[in-house]
């Protein structure tokens, strides 16, 4: 999941609301939970609270035995953190009976404020005991009429409360944190899996862009369907629009041709005229300059149309053996350093005219040696070029003679065949294909030349 994509944001979405919905439900649960403890413990006091009531209604003996009818070993241990005590209101002097686990401690009043109070008036609530520690507390007041009024309290250890609250919040925050972690991974499959299809998407695009692929194939769900139709139809109409324009190019060059052609034949026939040797000369600088801007709008076409890729090994393999059989009887050493995977987003066509350019210019000025070195360099994380150096031992060129001759129909040398618009057509094809044309001086001593060409990947 990448910074600022959907991927990222659904997820950091759902995360968020994972962990506000498992922290309230935790609190809420732990605080049910608590109540739930705080009244199973409430009860149980109640239950001793009640026992010592009847006891002390008792006429026969006025309560003088209630001790052991409470059934519990605790009251009997000193500062166990379990107590019961009964005191009198009515007499001159309190008379305060307890529990022998007191000892000489007596057992706090609950105050009125942040007291629960319970039918028949029984009130609960926490207070702290001998030893400071924290207890449960139920008390109740009652009168016995002429037997006197009495205020009974019994009070439990609150760490049983506490401990287990506490380990019900253990088990608790594992459980929610195991089902945290199921959540997140449930909503990373879900967030893979929903956003696929956009996946497949951007899949097909790169393999249309690629070359082995035409459109956009297989079925979308209903929502990105609509982008899938809109972006085959889009690539439809590039594809139409180009071919229009490859079908008006066409059309151009014979209408403009054919007049050139038959001003030329005019101009020929009546060569005893002086005006026909300028109109001669003009009629070519206008088919020249026809020829070019239409290969200029030709190609423009073609660079334009997703998809075009070329392999560069068979190019230059099937160009070195062409240029042996066309350089017939000149002996030369020809070295080939060719990566397999060296791709273009070129014409066929086109990447056989630069290259062959530039080798049958090696072949023209080599002394007895030519080298084709074919390169793949990443330049940017989604840019690749592909390198083609082709290195002569000829004689070379000078800086400033490099500048001249790229320019097109510019030669320096006549005594070599040629129109001098090899390197010129290079460089045109190169731009047009977001490519370069760098010459320079080859280590094997004559002149290099380096053609960049944007690489498919």
């Amino acid at each position: 999941m990448r910074a600022n994509s959907l991927a990222l944001r659904l997820f950091l979405m759902a995360t968020g609301w994972i962990v506000v919905i498992l922290l309230v439900t935790g609190l809420v649960l732990s605080s049910l939970y608590r109540q739930a403890v705080e009244r199973a413990f409430d009860h149980r006091l109640d239950g001793y609270l009640r026992t010592l009531v009847a006891d002390l209604a008792t006429p026969e003996d006025n309560g003088a035995n209630f001790a052991a009818s409470l059934g519990e070993p605790q009251f009997n241990l000193p500062l166990s953190g379990w107590y019961w005590q009964i005191t009198r209101l009515d007499s001159a002097k309190v008379d305060v009976r307890s529990s022998r686990s007191l000892w000489d401690g007596k057992l706090p009043r609950l105050a009125n404020d942040d007291v629960a109070a319970v039918r028949g008036g029984t009130r609960l609530g926490y207070v702290v005991g001998p030893e400071d520690q924290k207890l449960r507390l139920i008390e109740r007041s009652i009168d016995l009429g002429e037997d006197g009024k009495y205020v009974l309290g019994v009070a439990g250890d609150a760490f049983e409360i506490d401990d287990e609250i506490a380990s019900f919040d253990r088990a608790l925050v594992m459980t929610f944190a195991i089902l945290g972690l199921v959540l997140l991974l449930t909503t990373m499959f879900q967030v893979r899996f929903g956003l696929s299809p956009l996946k497949r998407i951007s899949a097909s695009l790169a393999s249309i862009r690629s070359g082995s692929a035409e459109r956009l194939e297989g079925s979308f769900p209903i929502e990105i369907a609509p982008l899938a139709r809109e972006t085959n139809a889009l690539i439809e109409s590039n594809r139409e629009i180009v071919e229009r324009a490859r079908t008006h190019v066409g059309n151009l060059a014979h209408a403009l041709k054919t007049p050139l052609s038959v001003m030329l034949n005019e101009a020929n026939a009546r060569a005893d005229d002086p005006l026909s040797g300028k109109i001669v000369e003009q009629v070519n600088i206008m088919r020249d300059q026809v020829s070019r801007h239409l290969e200029r709008a030709r190609l423009a076409a073609r660079t334009a149309v997703m998809g075009t890729i070329t392999d560069v090994v068979p190019v230059v393999n099937a160009l070195a053996r062409t240029m042996e059989k066309t350089h017939y009887g000149k002996t030369l050493a020809i070295a080939l350093d060719l990566p397999p995977e060296a791709r273009c987003r070129s014409e066929r066509a086109d990447v056989e005219e630069m290259i062959g350019n530039l080798v049958d210019n090696a072949y023209k000025w080599a002394s007895a040696r030519v080298a084709i070195e074919v390169g793949l360099e990443r330049q940017a994380p989604n840019k690749s070029v592909v390198r083609i150096v082709v290195d002569d031992d000829g004689p070379g060129l000078t800086p400033a003679e490099r500048a001249q001759v790229a320019q097109r129909g510019k030669r320096l040398d006549q005594s070599k065949p040629g129109s001098g618009l090899g390197l010129a057509i290079v460089v045109e094809l190169a731009t047009l294909y977001g490519g370069n044309l760098t010459l320079g001086s080859s280590p094997i001593g004559g002149l290099r030349a380096e053609l960049t060409l944007l690489a498919a990947t």
